[in-house]
């Protein structure tokens, strides 16, 4: 492995926890990202059961991630007038270590900067095989060779759309569409629903959240005043507070709008190309990418340790020891559970959070999926 070539493109969870792994087993690795900088902030994310607390105590995250925590919080559901109707608890929403996306991507970072050259407001724009080695060209800087390849740039991933085909071919949008807002709130964490849609407001250092049913919609992803219409229109005559939701766009420092889809791809691998992440098998919003992310790094480095850089065997072995763990992300999308299509719909769905059987089940399901895959020693 010592001296082999990495690019991997992304560089908010699954690109640098590859990177820490693999610099630690003597690559040299570059992460290219499109934004100009790390992205602060964001939903909370989580960690849940053993398989993923070993893999953060393998890297000496573990306390650092702890420290971070958020501390995952009860959030009650509440109709139009703010009475309570059912309590979603903590550790169903955070999982057993919940802490913000931008808190662990800059812990992520500073693991590895010293060891990892970082690029960030460049995207690669081709990739051609040429005998043992990939040459890739860039938005803006010069061309380069490395000996491997990997996507970690999320859902709509340029690495998988250039390697692989358009993202049509492997992407099945999921019916719903989710939406971070830079509305802080102090107070208790709570969520609202209407037929078809959802918000909720408060919890540590956490945006206004949405999510509503949708067809698939054609809009430019980087531009927030885009985003901002599409919201307005699907929250458009809403009750309880979403006149205020929609009353502080305007001056919301941070807005992002993204599809619940899941990505389908029948290899992880083609060629000396990868695909780690939601690139490979998210984003249902199932509270499960974050875990699939950090393991797969894990499992994906390993193997190319364990098979001394082949990039062909290592590949396999990713794929065969992790598509199984990986199912978890086919198991549905969260659209429907947390934005229900009808009034009955919903009411269904909190009578479930005031059954402990039922509860009890759920959080038992949770952690056979978090936990279902044998780690390796490399």
């Amino acid at each position: 492995m010592k001296h082999t070539t990495v690019l991997i493109s992304g560089a908010s969870i699954a690109g640098p926890a590859l990177a820490f792994w693999l610099a630690r087993y003597g690559c040299d690795v570059t992460v290219v990202e499109r934004a100009p900088a790390l992205r602060p902030g964001g939903q909370a994310v989580d960690f849940k059961g053993a398989t993923h607390r070993t893999v953060l105590e393998r890297m000496g995250l573990l306390d650092d991630v702890l420290a971070r925590q958020t501390g995952g919080h009860d959030q009650t559901i509440v109709d139009a007038n703010g009475k309570a109707l059912a309590v979603i608890p903590g550790e169903f929403t955070g999982g057993e270590i919940e802490i913000t996306r931008g808190d662990l991507s800059a812990l992520l970072y500073d693991k590895t900067a010293a060891r990892c050259e970082y690029v960030f407001g460049d995207s690669v724009t081709s990739l051609t095989e040429v005998g043992e080695k990939v040459h890739v060209t860039f938005a803006s800087g010069a061309p380069r060779t490395f000996d491997i390849v990997v996507g970690a740039d999320g859902i709509h991933s340029n690495v998988r759309r250039l390697a692989f085909g358009p993202e049509a071919d492997y992407v099945k949008f999921l019916g719903h569409y989710y939406a971070l807002v830079g509305l802080p709130d102090d107070g208790d964490a709570v969520m609202y629903n209407e037929p078809g849609r959802m918000v909720a407001f408060g919890g540590p250092k956490s945006p206004a959240f949405l999510v509503f049913r949708s067809p698939e919609l054609r809009y430019d992803r980087y531009d927030p005043e885009a985003a901002k219409a599409i919201i307005r229109t699907a929250y458009r005559g809403g009750k309880w507070r979403i006149p205020e939701l929609l009353d502080g766009l305007d001056g919301a420092d941070d807005v992002y709008l993204d599809s619940i889809s899941r990505s389908e791809v029948p290899a992880y691998a083609k060629g000396r190309v990868v695909l780690l992440g939601d690139a490979a098998y998210g984003n249902t919003l199932g509270g499960f990418g974050t875990g699939l992310a950090v393991v797969g790094a894990y499992v994906l480095a390993g193997e190319l340790k364990a098979a001394g850089g082949d990039h062909r065997a290592a590949f396999a072995a990713y794929e065969a020891a992790f598509r199984g763990y990986a199912k978890v992300s086919k198991q549905g999308s969260a659209g429907p559970f947390l934005a229900p299509g009808s009034r009955s719909r919903i009411a269904l769905r909190n009578w479930m959070f005031r059954s402990s059987w039922l509860l009890g089940l759920m959080l038992k399901m949770t952690d056979k999926f978090a936990t279902g895959i044998d780690l390796k020693r490399y």
